[in-house]
């Protein structure tokens, strides 16, 4: 039912005084062959993201579908409770669902609702990765859910599922993995046949994703993106074998140019064509979130590398020691 294939969404920041400022965005998949402007407006379901959420919508009701919508900052959401940094979207029937990993706070309003975009999002810029994948990959997703250990604020995950992913319906009812390793990192492959790589921590691992992680399984020097306005930020880190940089500005071309500290997306992008990896996540690198889970989705595709590396413009490079 849930034939997306897969696509990867970027929101940009407020940048102008037009009544389209803070809702316009880039758009790629497997066809686009890189960054293209993207249709209609990130608040309409005619744009990528509002036409995959508004399947759930649609479909919710269904005892043949599932469902899971977790936020660290969920809708109308006033508690202190503190999981994981960890937001996304997950639909599927018996055949295939998707997974949507994204950045943004308050979003999407729960299944009894309909597709809107949150007041609070606007201003800065935002990330979104979503893949379809056969049924049975839900036992992993399910699994990594566990270890990011969600906040679900919305979710249906009925009987007829349960027994065929049942990492999922824990996950679901705020389960979490309670022994070591701390960290999972798994390969995804998609309806289509396109390979992607979760990586999946616990607060318990106990360090950044990017540079304790990311870096040494991709076997690359890597450049991130995220929330600089976050309190504890981590510096750029040249201590290891392989360097973790802190993206500073972006451009998606001259017109559309703007500073890290506008752009609350997650995501990183190997230094080098070789190996050629670029991943969109949750995360941000500061002192807090090497205790809380996360993850990001990596792919190495040397179209979807390009398209990232070439945004960033400037960053922060190491102290001297």
């Amino acid at each position: 039912m849930f034939t997306i294939g897969w696509f990867i969404v970027y929101k940009l920041p407020h940048l102008d005084r037009s009544a389209e400022a803070g809702m316009k965005y880039m758009y790629q998949d497997g066809s686009s062959e890189g960054w293209k402007a993207g249709v209609s407006l990130m608040n309409s379901t005619d744009s990528a993201v509002g036409r995959t959420v508004s399947q759930l919508y649609k479909f919710s009701q269904s005892q043949n579908v599932a469902y899971i919508l977790y936020n660290d900052q969920p809708p109308h959401d006033t508690s202190n409770e503190v999981r994981g940094h960890t937001k996304g979207v997950i639909l599927l029937d018996k055949e295939s669902g998707y997974w949507l990993v994204h950045s943004t706070p308050r979003f999407p309003p729960s299944a009894s609702s309909q597709y809107d975009w949150p007041s609070s999002a606007h201003n800065y810029g935002q990330t979104f990765i979503c893949v379809t994948y056969p049924y049975l990959q839900f036992k992993e997703v399910g699994t990594q859910l566990l270890y990011n250990t969600i906040t679900p604020y919305d979710f249906s995950v009925p009987d007829c599922f349960s027994g065929d992913l049942p990492d999922l319906k824990n996950a679901a009812m705020r389960a979490e993995v309670t022994s070591p390793p701390w960290n999972r990192q798994v390969t995804l492959t998609s309806a289509g046949g396109k390979t992607f790589v979760s990586f999946s921590k616990h607060a318990r691992f106990g360090d950044d994703l990017y540079s304790g992680w990311v870096s040494e399984a991709l076997k690359s020097d890597l450049c991130v993106q995220f929330w600089l306005n976050s309190r504890g930020i981590l510096q750029s880190n040249c201590s290891l074998a392989y360097h973790t940089y802190d993206a500073l500005n972006l451009s998606f071309d001259p017109a559309v140019t703007f500073s890290s500290h506008k752009d609350h997306s997650k995501w990183c992008v190997t230094w080098s064509d070789s190996p050629g990896w670029a991943c969109v996540g949750d995360m941000n690198r500061d002192k807090e979130e090497t205790q809380r889970g996360g993850g990001t989705v990596c792919t190495q595709d040397t179209t979807v590398w390009k398209s990232f590396k070439t945004l960033v413009m400037d960053y922060s490079k190491c102290q001297e020691s």
